[in-house]
């Protein structure tokens, strides 16, 4: 009996608990119920707080937005051989030295951009018991400022000029086998001066193709005396008239020629493997007052692979048909491995 009446006992007080439980649970609207809380017993203080200021100097970020990005380059290359007199695999003492700088600009700020580029070229070979010879003498200074119209397409103007250097030769030899030079080229003689206009194509940052529709190229020849040379191959000792030879396109005795034409320039510059740059320029020159078998080409690529920090190597090719200079496709190539300093680095 006695564990009949516990086991109710624990039935009856774990039904109240579930039931209490269920009660707790049940939310209790509060709003309009006058509850007063019970003061705490705890003595309490008032007052007010008191605190000093702190004042705080602003920080000025001293940030100035550089729409300009420069980029120099400047190379060495020397070759060197020299033989002893009994030296019995043949072979001539020889020095060869080049350089070449080159520096562009670019400023680009919302839809306007502007590009200054400048190739500056000079090299010189002398072997032994020969004159000296030029490899390589060039400037050139392209400028181009452009307005964008839409993504891809651009509205611009560019002024570009080009000559060389130093007096350019060809050679001949006497009855004596002696060599002699004669005198074909020099400074502005020739030198071009290329004003353009029009639309220019840049789908993406390492190609570009320039449409100009209104182009001008002034050709100077300020030195008259590369008219008259004694090379049996230049075909102006063979003119019956001297009067009416020409050179580089400027008639006889004349410093400056005038053409308008239609200019197409295509530039492509890559990293096409890591750490080698291909960079290629093709311009073609139609002039209006001619006929189409008078247009000009050229073509300047170089590849260049870096190989340390300074050393690299380099091909360069250019091949050029303007029958103002000769009626045959002009080339030439070089192959070098110098130095170079980058700036910045």
């Amino acid at each position: 009996m006695k564990i009949f009446y516990a086991s109710l006992l624990l039935v009856f007080s774990g039904t109240a608990n579930l039931y209490a439980q269920e009660i707790d649970t049940i939310p209790i609207n509060t709003k309009g119920l006058d509850i007063k809380l019970k003061r705490s017993p705890l003595p309490s203080r008032t007052g007010t707080i008191p605190f000093k200021p702190v004042e705080l100097n602003p920080i000025v970020v001293d940030a100035r937005v550089n729409y300009w990005k420069t980029k120099t380059s400047v190379g060495i290359n020397v070759n060197q051989a020299t033989f002893s007199n009994n030296w019995k695999g043949g072979g001539v003492n020889s020095l060869a030295v080049g350089g070449i700088v080159n520096y562009k600009a670019e400023y680009s700020k919302e839809s306007y951009s502007y590009v200054s580029e400048v190739i500056l070229e000079y090299g010189k070979v002398k072997n032994k018991d020969q004159l000296q010879k030029k490899t390589r003498d060039r400037i050139f200074w392209d400028n181009k400022a452009a307005l964008q119209l839409s993504k891809n397409w651009y509205f611009f103007g560019s002024i570009n000029f080009e000559s060389q250097f130093d007096s350019g030769f060809s050679y001949s030899k006497n009855s004596d086998g002696n060599e002699f030079p004669n005198l074909i080229s020099k400074f502005m003689a020739p030198g071009y001066l290329t004003e353009s206009f029009g639309f220019e194509y840049k789908p993406n940052k390492y190609f570009s193709t320039r449409i100009g529709t209104g182009s001008a190229r002034q050709t100077f020849v300020l030195d008259t005396g590369v008219y008259i040379t004694k090379d049996p191959n230049d075909p102006n000792n063979r003119a019956k008239d001297k009067k009416a030879a020409t050179k580089y396109g400027v008639d006889f005795g004349k410093k400056f020629k005038n053409e308008l034409a239609f200019q197409i320039v295509s530039n492509f510059e890559k990293e096409v493997i890591t750490n080698t740059v291909l960079k290629a320029r093709y311009q073609m020159f139609i002039p209006y007052d001619r006929a189409l078998n008078q247009i000009d080409h050229r073509l300047d690529a170089s590849i260049t692979s870096k190989l340390n920090r300074l050393m690299n190597v380099s091909l360069t090719c250019v091949g050029l048909f303007d029958k103002d200079n000769d009626k045959n496709i002009q080339w030439s190539q070089a192959l070098s491995l110098g130095v170079s300093f980058y700036f910045p680095r």
